[in-house]
Order: C-alpha cells, then sequence, then structure tokens
C-alpha cells in the first residue's frame, strides 16, 4: 500500500470516529433489540403436512443431547437421541436409539388440519392436529437446562399414549468395508501406504433392563476399548502409564418415563386410560469410566433432580434460556431477493452449532449429533469419528462476534486435555521440547489411526502413512490464534493463564525447536507441506504467516500475563521467520503456498491463509492488492462445504464478490430434506456443519472486521441490503446498529469509549 493511500485510510479512521461519537449518543438500542427479537420467528420452520420418513426430521438439541424429529403419514412421532459424548469402544459417535409416540386415536387423519413448527427462538418442536374442538397438541423439547427430553401431549380428546424404544444394536455385528470407510472407498487407501487394522471393528449391542417398574432403561457400556492398542502402535507406551482409558467403561443411555403409563414390555409403555394430557420424560445420561449399576445411580439421581422441578417452571427456564442466547447478537439482512435466505441460512446455522456445541466434548463437523441413515444406520458418519481441525474450526470462529463463548470451551477444553499427551509424543518422536497436535486425532491427543498407519515393519516411530497430513501440525497455531482472539473479546485473564498460555507457548516452542536455521540465521521450514494440498514443501505460508501472527499477538499480551523470558524467546523467534513467500508477474506481487511446493494432491488454497485466519492482509491491513491479486489467481476457487472463497472475500473487501459467495453458499440447500438448515453432505456428511460455518464467518466478516484497535464497520457490505445487526467484538466490545437504504439509521457501541475506535466503511 503506497503512502497516500495509507494516510487517506488515517484520515477516514479520524472523520468516522467523530462522527460515530456524536451518533452513538442519541441512540435508542430498545428498538434495536425489539425488532431482532421479534424477527427471529420469521425464520421458524412451518409445514403444513406430515413427513414419509426422516427427510423430513427438524433438530432439536440442549447443546449436549440432540433429537432428530418427524411425525410420518400414520400419526407416529420419531426422533433419534444424539449425544456429544456417546463414543463406543472403536470412537464411533453413536445414537442413543430411536423412540416413537404413538397415539390412539391416530394424530394425522387425512383431509384434516395438520401443522408443525419448529420454533428456532424458544428450541421446540409444536404439531397441531386435528378438527377444531377435537385438535391435538404435541410439544418436543430439550430442556436447555437439564438433561431431559419432553413430551407434553394435550388433546380436546381422550387419547391412548404409547411410547416404545427401537435399536439397531441388537447382536454383535462386524463393521466392514464402506461402512467402516472414514470417507470414500475403501478405508485401506493404498495412498497411505495402509494395511487393515489388526482390531476388528465390533459393534456390540445395547442392554435393555428388565422389570423397570414402568420406565424404559437401555445403556451401551463399553467393555472392550481400542485405547491401548492404539496408543501402543503409536509409540506411546510410556503415555499410557499413570493413564486412563478414555472409552474403556464408557456408559451411555437413557430412561423412559411417564406417569399414568405403565410397561407392556421392556421397550413399550402404554398409558392405563384415555386421557386428555400426557407428558412423557426422557432423561439422557452418559458416565466415564463406570459400571452399569453405578451409572443407574447417578441416572436416578438426575431423574430425581428433574422431577423436584415444576414442569411449566422448567419450560419457562427453558425458553428463557434461549431467549438469552438470541439477544446475545444478531444479523437480519433484508432489502433484496437473496437476502431473506442468506439470513435464514446464518439463523438455523447458528441454532444447530448450539443445539450440538455445549457438550462434553467438541462439535462434530461431519454432521454434529444430528446425522441420519442415509446410507447404512443413523450411526454411520463420512470421515468417522475423529477430530479433524481444520474442518472444525470453521464451527468455532462465528462464535467469536457472536458472543457464543461458552459453546467454544468444549473445542478449547480438549486440546487442553490433551496437551500433556502431546509434549510426551513431541519428546518420544523428536527428542525436543514443544507440543504439536496432528490434523486428525482423537479426543485424548493421539493420531487417529488410520492415517498414523497399522503398517509400521519399514516406518520410524512417529510417521504418518497418511502422506495428506504427515507433517501438517499448522493446526496448532491457527488454535493459538482462535484462543488469542477469544482472549481479546473475553479479557478473561484466567483463561490466558490457564489455556491460552499452556497451549500456545509449547506449540510455538515446537516449531522453535522442531526445524533447523538457514545460513542467514532463518527458520528452515523443511520436510514440511503446506495444508493438505502440497505433499513437498518448502517454507510453507501457513507456517510462517501462522508464526508471524501468533509470536506477535503473544508479544501484545499484558506483561503480567508472560514472563521476560517467553517475551525474550518469541522476539528471537520473530526475527528468524523467512519472509512470506511471493511473486512478481506484469509488476503485481502475489502470495505463494510456499517457498517452492510441488505434488498437489488437494483443493485448498494455503496462500489465502495470509488472508483468513491469520489477518495479515485486507482490509484496513498493510498491501490489501497483493490479497486481492491472490486471491485471483487462486487455484482452487470454490463456495462449497469448506473452500472459502466467501470468507477470504469478505477479507479483502470485495463486497460484491462476497454477497455472491454468501448468497449462493446458504442457497444451496439439500433438496432432499425439508429442514431449510440441511447443507451437503459436500465433501462430508450431512448436515455438513463446515458449510454453515464459512457462510456464517464470512457473512459476519462483511459486517464487521476488528483490525489492530480498530473496528471496521461494513468493509464488504453490498450497498443494496439492509440488515439490523448485534455483535460481539475485542475488548468486551459490543455494537449495534441499523444500516437501511443506504444509511445508518442507529448505532450503538458498549462501551461507549470504544466509539472511538469503530469505522464506518462505505457500503459498495
Amino acid at each position: 500500500m503506497n503512502v497516500a493511500s495509507t494516510q487517506r485510510i488515517e484520515e477516514l479512521l479520524r472523520m468516522t470516529a467523530i462522527i460515530l461519537c456524536a451518533v452513538c449518543a442519541c441512540l435508542t438500542p430498545a428498538r434495536t433489540a425489539r425488532a431482532a427479537a421479534s424477527s427471529i420467528d420469521d425464520y421458524n420452520v412451518v409445514f403444513e403436512s406430515p413427513c414419509k420418513d426422516y427427510h423430513g426430521a427438524m433438530p432439536l438439541g440442549n447443546g449436549d443431547i440432540g433429537i432428530s424429529a418427524w411425525v410420518e403419514e400414520n400419526g407416529d412421532l420419531l426422533f433419534y437421541i444424539g449425544k456429544t459424548d456417546a463414543y463406543d469402544d472403536n470412537n464411533r459417535l453413536l445414537k442413543l436409539g430411536l423412540v416413537r409416540v404413538k397415539l390412539t386415536p391416530s394424530l394425522v387423519t387425512p383431509g384434516v388440519p395438520y401443522r408443525q413448527e419448529l420454533m428456532v427462538g424458544s428450541g421446540e418442536f409444536i404439531v397441531k392436529a386435528g378438527k377444531p374442538g377435537e385438535d391435538t397438541t404435541i410439544r418436543l423439547w430439550v430442556d436447555a437446562n437439564q438433561p431431559v427430553i419432553h413430551v407434553d401431549v394435550q388433546s380436546k380428546r381422550l387419547l391412548i399414549t404409547r411410547v416404545s424404544f427401537e435399536t439397531w444394536r441388537t447382536k454383535e455385528r462386524k463393521i466392514e468395508g464402506q461402512e467402516l470407510a472414514m470417507g470414500f472407498g475403501d478405508p485401506i487407501r493404498p495412498d497411505y501406504n495402509n494395511v487393515p487394522s489388526p482390531l476388528p471393528a465390533i459393534q456390540y449391542p445395547d442392554t435393555i433392563l428388565s422389570n423397570q417398574k414402568n420406565r424404559i432403561v437401555w445403556y451401551h457400556h463399553n467393555t472392550r476399548s481400542a485405547w491401548s492398542a492404539t496408543m501402543k502402535n503409536q509409540g506411546l507406551q510410556t503415555v499410557m502409564n499413570g493413564n486412563l482409558d478414555p472409552l474403556l467403561d464408557r456408559i451411555f443411555g437413557a430412561v423412559i418415563a411417564a406417569k399414568e403409563m405403565v410397561s407392556e414390555s421392556d421397550t413399550l409403555l402404554k398409558s392405563t386410560t384415555p386421557r386428555l394430557e400426557h407428558k412423557i420424560e426422557i432423561c439422557v445420561m452418559t458416565q466415564l469410566r463406570s459400571k452399569p449399576q453405578w451409572w443407574k445411580t447417578v441416572l436416578e439421581g438426575a431423574i430425581a433432580k428433574s422431577e423436584k422441578v415444576d414442569p411449566q417452571k422448567a419450560l419457562e427456564a427453558h425458553r428463557k434460556w434461549w431467549r438469552d442466547f438470541w439477544n446475545r447478537s444478531w444479523i437480519n439482512v433484508s432489502g433484496a431477493p437473496d437476502a431473506q435466505s442468506t439470513t435464514q441460512g446464518y439463523v438455523l446455522q447458528r441454532y444447530l452449532t448450539i443445539c450440538g456445541g455445549r457438550g462434553n466434548a467438541p462439535l462434530k463437523f461431519n454432521g454434529s449429533i444430528f446425522t441420519l441413515p442415509r446410507e447404512y444406520d443413523a450411526d454411520y458418519r463420512r470421515w468417522g469419528g475423529a477430530i479433524w481441525f481444520q474442518n472444525t474450526r470453521l464451527l468455532y470462529w462465528p462464535m467469536l462476534a457472536a458472543g457464543d463463548f461458552d459453546a467454544m470451551q468444549p473445542f478449547f477444553r480438549t486440546y487442553l486435555s490433551a496437551l500433556p499427551l502431546a509434549k510426551m509424543r513431541t519428546s518420544i518422536y523428536y527428542n525436543h521440547d514443544g507440543a504439536f497436535f496432528p490434523e486428525t486425532m482423537y479426543a485424548w491427543g493421539a493420531y487417529s489411526s488410520v492415517d498414523y498407519g497399522w503398517n509400521r515393519d519399514k516406518e520410524p516411530i512417529g510417521f504418518a502413512t497418511n502422506p495428506y497430513i504427515r507433517s501438517y501440525w499448522s493446526g496448532g497455531l491457527e488454535l493459538s490464534t482462535m484462543m488469542l482472539e477469544y482472549y481479546a473479546y473475553s479479557q478473561d485473564k484466567k483463561f490466558a493463564t490457564d489455556i491460552l498460555l499452556p497451549l500456545a507457548s509449547d506449540i510455538v516452542k515446537f516449531y522453535d525447536k522442531h526445524y533447523k536455521r538457514d545460513a542467514n540465521g532463518k527458520i528452515r521450514f523443511e520436510p514440511a507441506q503446506s495444508l493438505e494440498t502440497w505433499h513437498t514443501a518448502l517454507n510453507p505460508l501457513p507456517e510462517i504467516a501462522g508464526l508471524k501472527c501468533v509470536l506477535t499477538r503473544l508479544l501484545e499480551l499484558p506483561g503480567n500475563l508472560t514472563t521476560a523470558a517467553q517475551r525474550s524467546e518469541w522476539k528471537r523467534m520473530l526475527g528468524e521467520l523467512p519472509e512470506l513467500p511471493t511473486k512478481t508477474e506484469g509488476g503485481k506481487a502475489y502470495l505463494l503456498p510456499a517457498e517452492s511446493f510441488s505434488n498437489s494432491m488437494n483443493a485448498e488454497n494455503p496462500e489465502l491463509y495470509a488472508v483468513f485466519p491469520y489477518g495479515l492482509f485486507g482490509v484496513g491491513r498493510d498491501d490489501l492488492e497483493i490479497g486481492r491479486e491472490t486471491y485471483a489467481r487462486r487455484r482452487n476457487p470454490g463456495n462449497n462445504c469448506w473452500w472459502q472463497d466467501d470468507i477470504h472475500s469478505a477479507y479483502l473487501g470485495m463486497a460484491g464478490e462476497a454477497r455472491s459467495k454468501v448468497a449462493g453458499r446458504f442457497a444451496n440447500k439439500n433438496a432432499d430434506f425439508r429442514f431449510p438448515g440441511t447443507y451437503g453432505p459436500g465433501l462430508d456428511e450431512l448436515p455438513d456443519m463446515d458449510h454453515g460455518g464459512v457462510g456464517r464467518i464470512a457473512l459476519q466478516s462483511m459486517l464487521m472486521q476488528p483490525v489492530g484497535d480498530k473496528i471496521l464497520l461494513f468493509p464488504a457490505w453490498p450497498k443494496e441490503w439492509n440488515v439490523e445487526f448485534k455483535l460481539h467484538a475485542p475488548r468486551q466490545t459490543i455494537i449495534e446498529g441499523v444500516y437501511r437504504n443506504g444509511k445508518v439509521e442507529q448505532l450503538k457501541v458498549v462501551p461507549a469509549s470504544r466509539a472511538k475506535d469503530v469505522v464506518k466503511m462505505d457500503p459498495q
């Protein structure tokens, strides 16, 4: 960027800060909040007919327990139950089972009014059917404050209600072939130089308890585990000492209970007499390192706690939680044909994310806890049960601006708990300090077995047979960047000392110790790769950009959070980084994936990591034109699944391009499913959480981008789009505003002292 351009931007910053301070003094924020609160109902999902099968399923959840519910044409209500920590002995994330509620007379009668509505504002699924004066209403909700699923039936005619549990895990069964595959094709991939696992993948049956006094009780108990063999295969025997198996004796299951209902069998309850009202409660529980009787005792305690709460008060508290959630933030776009579907996509993706995002394990990018039996049973998901960082991160970045800090904790906690293993593994594999995290790993930190490989006859310890992730460790740098951003937003010093610094300092130390210096004293990243795309690379851009970003941000932390020794090491290391790889053609400079690179095997654009997530190029930053030229020359364009044209164009201030990409993404729904927030499967699984996550990041970035101490508003906003918004920004800042018909009608900045740092840019 030339001097004149820099002076113009600085002048713009000064002028707009003065204007914003004046505007902020005369606003009426209650009007904005009321508008946003009422508009959430506009995105409820309403059907006027029942469904043929699970293709009509609606998602509900309390952050840990999720259900996919639908009403079939025969009037039966069905729903799958998922839970964030229901991992079996093979580390497959299982469904708990299927529940069926049948009413007699039937809920559905041909030619009679029928209406169902997913209330996204309150996390409720309401079905109303029948003639006036004889209608029946079912209210289904997963308590935001208790591990309980509620099915409330109210009718103006007497009904017999039956509730039953169904499981497909009825006997021991070997999982093999495509069903076992982590992705496409056979799980034994020639390009991974892999061999079959010596551990057969066995699906073991659930246990259904007998004689449970008018209850249905079932559980899945891991009496075996792949942990020990996995750790030994990866040379981590010493790490096992003193550590407990994370899969063995994990028990997950539930109990179904209903007053005035009795057991007809171990899997069926029936109301004793016809009634106008029926209440069914399902309490769901996971216990680690437990035994069936202990699990049942804890479950009974949860049931007793739930029963002490008045049902109406529980529903009111549930609704309050959801009101508070939606009042944290919002983006409502209008004014053009593509605006409504864009807002709908944003709203439903945020809803889907929070429904499965407050549990004991990170969100699964490949279906979350809402997978459906598309190819096999409801337990199957492409790409398996491991964490894939590059995919998973896309679900967490938009939580910052949305203010959903609580939902980020499971992600951070997982990596913190895996840090001791990561440090010991680094010492064992490479004989130096620091910590690295592989791109694909189990929640306890070990490599995914199919990626590390079982063929160890000729491979040295630490050598991953999967070339796509062999030297791909830069996810740790992006994790560090995300944590630094979290601290910037929350100002949570305990988070900085307990989570951010322990992780980031050891991740940075790994790069310091792992690579040699060249003749000029610069770090030489070799052998290395540039993401999964370029398998042979020297000085890859994601590593250099990531370290430049992380080291700079660590040095900017308050001095009382870090030591002088740490700051000295970080400053030294920052000076030892090579320059970002670039090339100039026709007088135009652009970024490269690495200083040298070959053997392309995937479809990413590593060079654009300097734009996002590392924010070195873009609007309000130096060398905007280099970023734009890099985007124009990108090798792999796309706005589907995890492709990020939407985000990059937003960061580069290209409003028209960003609008086209984001609107197209949110309009790209799976037509076979009735829930309009169902994306994918794309390259992943259905629902494709990556797809919606990228869209959310991009829409937020079109509207607001923090740059240093400044907050840019409308950096890539199309002038044809009106918008009401409330977003979070660094230093515990919240910005509410209304932009309509080319004018900013309302704007409020909290705290008011931050108004001087807000820069309003002109929509394009």
